[in-house]
């Protein structure tokens, strides 16, 4: 009866600290809001490029999407 309560009291233990590592401070990840630029000419082969014309244009940055590699300005929405 006493190796089952250790055994019992041990595996509880366990369990709540393996609940207990999952549960840290919960994180909102800001949803990222993408527009076509409007003044970037041609195709997108620089994604440094595309963010300093989507900063001209009042973007947080930008990145080089899809097969016609086109340059999309991001903002936090």
């Amino acid at each position: 009866m006493k190796l089952s309560l250790r055994l019992i009291s041990a595996v509880l233990l366990m369990f709540m600290i393996f609940i207990a590592s999952g549960m840290g401070p919960v994180t909102v990840e800001a949803r990222t809001c993408e527009s076509k630029s409007h003044k970037f000419r041609g195709p997108c082969v620089s994604r440094h490029n595309c963010a300093n014309v989507c900063h001209n244009e009042g973007f947080h940055g930008g990145k080089c999407r899809g097969f016609r590699r086109r340059c999309y300005c991001t903002r936090h929405c």
